[in-house]
């Protein structure tokens, strides 16, 4: 209980995800996150052995997510400095100095000098120019294209991905066009793909893609609903939500 007090902020949330085994520092009015950084997680496919890489991690919670799941290690890059402070803030604050390290680099200047395993990331979905920016520089920067592009993101992901790695983004269904062609300019392949459906009868808002350098064919997976009747979650989501454990890639 201390620690928590001595880490949080005047301005900031503590929340609780997956049953409380994860602690979520967040700004109160800056960013914070929704519901596509969980179903990045539970997408994510890792090995004991992997060395993974998050491009643009704002406060760190998909790679707080992942720490359930079995890999080696994840360095998470992240711009914004207040962000990246945060995203320390609950590595500390969650015991996760020891698997998970937080680096303030513009994503486009980071040379590791090595390849990863898997590298994710959920990008700024809006375009540059495009939609109303926000009073807090920290929104508009998580969501519009003002320091990165989705080009941008793909180029960095194909320098450092390994030959046998795999990739993993989440993006707006409405452009899934722009990933695709990002994902083929940078020699990378489609291996799957999942639409996330906010409720049965309406259009998907989202999807899931898994990317490498060698897959010939897509596969489509099940579409992912979010809501059931009235307000209430599907079961899958709601056992996403508690924080499922997938078996271990193949």
């Amino acid at each position: 209980m201390k620690l928590r007090s001595q880490l949080k902020g005047e301005d900031e949330t503590l929340d609780s995800f997956y049953r409380g085994r994860i602690l979520v520092l967040q700004k109160r009015e800056g960013y914070r996150f929704s519901v596509d950084a969980p179903l990045l997680a539970d997408f994510i496919q890792t090995k004991r052995s992997d060395d993974i890489l998050e491009l643009g991690a704002g406060n760190g919670i998909i790679s707080l997510l992942l720490s359930i799941k079995p890999f080696r290690h994840i360095t998470a890059v992240e711009i914004q400095e207040a962000l990246a402070d945060i995203a320390r803030r609950n590595v500390k604050l969650n015991n996760l100095e020891r698997i998970i390290s937080i680096i303030r680099e513009d994503l486009r200047q980071y040379h590791p000098g090595k390849k990863f395993d898997v590298i994710f990331s959920n990008p700024p979905y809006i375009k540059k120019g495009e939609g109303h920016l926000s009073s807090s520089l920290e929104k508009s920067i998580a969501k519009h294209e003002l320091k990165c592009d989705i080009s941008g993101i793909l180029k960095k992901t194909a320098t450092l991905l390994k030959s046998e790695g795999r990739a993993y983004f989440v993006y707006l269904a409405k452009r899934k066009d722009d990933l695709f062609q990002a994902i083929d300019r940078n020699g990378l392949k489609i291996k799957s793909i999942r639409f996330v459906y906010p409720r049965q009868d309406s259009p998907p808002n989202l999807f899931l893609a898994e990317c490498d350098f060698y897959s010939e064919k897509e596969a489509i997976l099940p579409p992912f609903i979010l809501y059931g009747k009235g307000e209430n979650y599907t079961a899958e989501a709601e056992e996403i939500f508690r924080g499922r454990i997938h078996a271990e890639a193949g």
